[in-house]
């Protein structure tokens, strides 16, 4: 049911009990873990930064702890035994940055010596931590007659904090697998534990033994446990939209998906408040959340980057994550970079995930972060905001033909000696995909693949421009612009009433510049 008085935008509030009294938004997630916490277990739940996993924590603390008034009027309250609570221990890693063992090691007594005084004032007994942690369980069911809900944030911030110096983070790994050992033997004391976190570090590296901990991740029935829906963003904040392109919002911050095109997307609840609160788009989660490792990884690794629009991995590859081996396809997913657009089973058993850049906030922002490693840089790129808009709008083909020439002629030739992604050809066309995406026109790859090509359509200003891009040893071939008429690729726009421009580009190895810029209006 739709709000009719406005209340106040949960902006940053991961505490649920302030929420549900300071007259707050807020989106009803208890049809999504009544199963799991009435029948317990042991969860894990991965998703990208600034998406309420916080908050969810809380919302379980408060739950197990018989605070009934807070959950009036929500699907739980009238299905839950409000009789019965459970003590609650609950760690988190999310504040500060820990760059040694010993730091680590005080930050986890402080917060074991923190939950025991809940519980008893007698001094803990001088041992391990382990020890403390395992003491500490059994403390707070004995003293409460009911096994203990344990929750853990942030789980992984220790070590993706210090991603970038190995030594130090697998110090850290070592640090937080210390601790994270006694959940296997303290069963007998445990009703429901749920750890979250970012990335999905490997069991053995850090879970060693728990082999009953369930990973929903992408379980379908859990893949809205954190996020906005669209019905959501249409009742619960139904008064906060007048004003507001619908459809644009849509565009710019809906799209993540955990668990293939059958469940709904999510909208990333950070950027939608904040866009409620300013009235504008804007980059707001990309902005606060993307750590500096990530740009830093794909520019070591060349990624190709049209590939970003459909990406294909394997599951082994988005679960290995650890230390010494970052799949790209892990770091870009459980980042939130890249979103699960579809499972293809091709071969039984065998699932193929389709990736993909979950919205337009994503593309522009990520593709603008990526240029200086392509060697376009700030500067160079301020200047294509006000220029390549207008030569669109206007359909000055000659005058996009000198752009981009000027834009390769100005690569540093420093970056070519120096910069491992030259060996690659397809970054000639990342730099012309990416300058254009990050300018937030629609751009469509047709062909993303590593040969040195990109089939790819820009719709803007009321044009259509269909790109094919080749590659070839120093002069013109002219089979660029032939291709484009030979796969018919104008076809399916004819409808749409709009003038088709079919752009042939050929680009030289040798000459590292544009030598065919062919055109013909469809």
């Amino acid at each position: 049911m739709a709000n009719h008085h406005p209340l106040t935008l949960p902006i940053g509030i991961q505490s649920f009990e302030k929420l549900r009294k300071g007259h707050y938004y807020y989106v009803d997630k208890t049809p999504l873990i009544e199963s799991m916490a009435g029948i317990g277990g042991y969860y894990f739940l991965s998703r990208p930064r600034r998406f309420g996993k916080s908050l969810l924590l809380d919302t379980l603390r408060c739950l197990f702890g018989g605070h009934q008034a807070l959950f009036e009027g929500l699907h739980i309250h009238d299905r839950w035994n409000w009789q019965r609570t459970h003590p609650v221990i609950h760690l988190s890693f999310g504040s500060g940055v820990m760059r040694t063992r010993e730091e680590l090691d005080r930050r986890i007594r402080h917060q074991l010596r923190k939950e025991r005084e809940r519980f008893t004032q007698a001094i803990s007994p001088e041992t391990d931590i382990p020890g403390e942690f395992s003491d500490l369980l059994e403390l707070a069911h004995q003293e409460t007659g009911q096994p203990v809900v344990l929750l853990i944030d942030e789980y992984d911030k220790p070590i993706l904090d210090n991603i970038l110096e190995p030594d130090r983070a697998r110090e850290l790994r070592e640090g937080l697998k210390n601790l994270y050992s006694v959940i296997k033997d303290a069963d007998p004391h445990l009703h429901l534990a749920l750890i979250t976190g970012v990335s999905k570090f490997s069991k053995v590296s850090l879970f060693s033994g728990l082999n009953n901990l369930r990973d929903i991740t992408l379980l379908p029935e859990y893949s809205t446990i954190c996020g906005y829906t669209d019905d959501d963003i249409d009742t619960v904040f139904a008064p906060e939209l007048p004003g507001l392109d619908r459809e644009a919002i849509r565009q710019w911050y809906n799209g993540y998906r955990w668990g293939g095109q059958k469940v709904a997307s999510v909208y990333n609840p950070f950027d939608a408040l904040l866009l409620l609160q300013n009235r504008e788009f804007g980059p707001y989660w990309f902005e606060s959340a993307t750590p500096t490792f990530l740009v830093n990884l794909l520019k070591e690794r060349g990624v190709f980057t049209p590939e970003l629009t459909a990406w294909h991995s394997r599951p082994a590859l988005l679960n290995r994550f650890d230390v010494d081996d970052i799949s790209t396809d892990a770091l870009l997913f459980q980042t939130g970079y890249l979103t699960l657009k579809d499972i293809h089973e091709e071969v039984p058993n065998r699932p193929l995930y389709k990736l993909g850049l979950p919205n337009q906030e994503v593309e522009i922002s990520l593709n603008e972060a990526l240029l200086p490693a392509l060697g376009v840089s700030h500067a160079v790129f301020d200047d294509v905001v006000i220029r390549l808009p207008r030569l669109l709008k206007a359909a000055d083909l000659a005058g996009l033909e000198a752009h981009l020439k000027a834009l390769y002629a100005g690569l540093p030739h420093d970056w070519y000696r120096n910069n491992p992604i030259a060996q690659y050809e397809g970054h000639y066309a990342s730099v012309f995909y990416s300058h254009f995406a990050a300018l937030g026109v629609q751009v469509t790859v047709e062909d993303a693949s590593h040969h040195g090509k990109v089939d790819m359509t820009v719709d803007f200003g009321g044009h259509l421009y269909l790109f094919e891009f080749k590659v070839v040893e120093q002069l013109p071939e002219g089979r660029a612009l032939e291709q484009i008429k030979a796969k018919g690729y104008a076809d399916k726009y004819r409808a749409t009433g709009k003038p088709i421009h079919l752009i042939g580009v050929e680009f030289s190895r040798e000459k590292r510049q544009i030598v065919a810029f062919d055109v013909e209006t469809a």
